[in-house]
């Protein structure tokens, strides 16, 4: 257990200098990527997600900060400490897929009943042209 702890701060520790390398490569202020991020992250929190004075941001917030960065959304995850599954499975065709999609799976908590079934039904079309 204390390796594993030990591993998790290490990971933890090292998002906040990423997040801030990340953002000054792109030249890019705080109140940059909060508009960015439509406000989803403020300038004020992201300060503290780089200083260390937060170190596990939720998925939701990693996410927007991934797309704003141009980051890749699994390293930022793995950064914070949570298990990030390989994720690549091989399917039939040995075609390599990801178990769930990113975008699809934090908007299905504000999606209507008859979105969600719209959503659905053009997945099925789209995976039915792939064939």
């Amino acid at each position: 257990m204390p390796d594993e702890q030990v591993i998790e701060s290490n990971q933890a520790s090292n998002l906040g200098p990423f997040l801030r390398k990340a953002r000054q490569d792109l030249q890019m202020s705080l109140r940059d990527v909060e508009v960015a991020t439509e406000k989803e992250v403020s300038n004020a929190y992201l300060s503290q997600l780089e200083s260390g004075k937060i170190i596990k941001p939720s998925p939701h917030i990693l996410y927007s900060l991934a797309t704003a960065l141009g980051v890749a959304y699994e390293s930022l995850m793995e950064r914070a400490g949570y298990i990030v599954p390989a994720a690549k499975h091989v399917e039939n065709e040995g075609a390599e897929t990801d178990k769930h999609g990113r975008a699809a799976t934090f908007a299905i908590e504000n999606l209507t009943a008859a979105e969600e079934k719209e959503l659905l039904d053009y997945l099925t079309y789209v995976r039915s042209k792939q064939k």
